[in-house]
């Protein structure tokens, strides 16, 4: 049975598994010890609890548990690894590239090493969101120091060829950092074999709770080194100093298992849904897909409905159906989305586009419903505009 509203915006933010809950509980009451609290056993219990969560976030990325330094969430991560990056190598170069589609928390965090003295490339994408790799090797010079190219895109749900960059990036010695949020959890990410040396993740884009993230910080070939951007008590070995969000961390450790165990069900029943929502939403005249049909994440379309404002589609859906026109950290603002702009589309497609983010509860009636309600409304709003 259908129960309303029905939530198609997973990309933002995904409901915390009821077991990712249950293994928290404990540790907001029974086991609510400080892990940095050596002397008793409260924080002895605590620290074993982030332990093993550390090994759970490595197991899922193929990386080792002393690699993954604990944040606030994927935002933070992003600046710890481009600012503290910059202020750690900045002596044997100022140059950093990366693209146009980023997200903010990368794009700020340029904008705002740019007025530190950093240069930096940003790359254009082709109408599929793909970077053209010939531009990226092209780009890169004597005082590069990092590239930064985001895994999977939060509004359109393109895939970079991250292990073709990576290998570029080797081959001149400089650092690769992606932002991975979009990916890690969704689809196989691997480390090792994808030549990542710093890679920023979070919880709640994976059925784990807000408010908690990590960085990946490559130990050996090469042994990577950023400053932090935190001080006070040294804490995630020097490199991100607070209390440690005990219970949100030991949820991140449960999402990240349960993610390991259950990606390949998810990943095919998320495919199938969209792919279903997808044919049946192009069957009306003027309604595209965009971005790349062929590299993108299992559970992401970003569909433009010509002529239609997406504003006006979604306050229509807004008590039965919760969507999204782009990235939530840009929703307040009404200005065409900087992602599709950056594809080629104009203002006005841009402006007419809307984000389905399907996830691990998404259900068969629920596509259902959201084909139905889209084909009477947009027929209901070409009929006005005939009249």
């Amino acid at each position: 049975m259908l129960q309303f509203p029905i939530y198609l915006d997973n990309n933002a933010t995904t409901q915390v598994d009821a077991r990712v809950l249950e293994s928290m509980l404990p540790f907001f009451t029974k086991y609510f010890g400080n892990a940095a609290s050596h002397s008793h056993s409260f924080g002895w219990q605590a620290e074993e609890a982030v332990d093993i969560a550390r090994e759970q976030l490595a197991l899922l990325i193929n990386a080792e548990p002393n690699e993954i330094v604990f944040t606030s969430g994927a935002t933070e991560s992003d600046n710890l690894a481009l600012k503290g990056g910059f202020e750690v190598y900045s002596s044997k170069g100022n140059h950093i590239i990366t693209v146009k589609t980023e997200h903010k928390a990368v794009l700020d965090s340029c904008k705002h090493l740019e007025k530190l003295g950093a240069e930096v490339t940003y790359l254009d994408v082709g109408k599929d969101g793909l970077i053209n790799i010939d531009q990226l090797e092209d780009s890169i010079k004597a005082n590069t120091i990092l590239i930064s190219v985001m895994y999977a895109n939060n509004e359109i749900g393109v895939i970079q060829p991250i292990k073709e960059i990576t290998t570029i990036a080797k081959s001149k010695g400089v650092l690769f950092f992606t932002d991975a949020t979009q990916a890690v959890g969704k689809i196989p990410v691997d480390v090792i074999k994808d030549g990542i040396d710093l890679m920023a993740f979070s919880a709640h884009k994976m059925y784990g709770p807000k408010g908690v993230g990590a960085l990946y910080v490559r130990r050996k070939n090469p042994r990577v080194r950023i400053a932090a951007q935190i001080d006070g008590g040294g804490h995630e070995r020097g490199m991100r100093s607070g209390t440690l969000n005990v219970p949100g961390i030991v949820g991140f450790g449960k999402a990240c298992e349960l993610c390991k165990i259950e990606m390949q069900k998810d990943v095919e029943k998320a495919k199938r849904l969209r792919d279903k929502l997808e044919n049946e939403l192009l069957q009306i005249n003027g309604t595209q897909v965009n971005g790349s049909k062929v590299h993108r994440l299992p559970n992401t379309t970003n569909m433009s409905f010509e002529n239609v404002d997406s504003t006006d589609l979604m306050m229509k859906f807004s008590k039965n159906i919760a969507l999204s026109s782009g990235s939530a950290c840009t929703s307040a603002t009404q200005s065409p989305s900087f992602v599709l702009k950056a594809l080629g589309l104009s203002d006005e497609m841009a402006l007419s586009s809307l984000r389905f983010g399907l996830g691990r509860f998404t259900t068969e009636e629920e596509i259902e419903y959201t084909i139905q309600q889209f084909q009477h409304l947009l027929s209901s709003f070409a009929e006005k505009k005939m009249n």
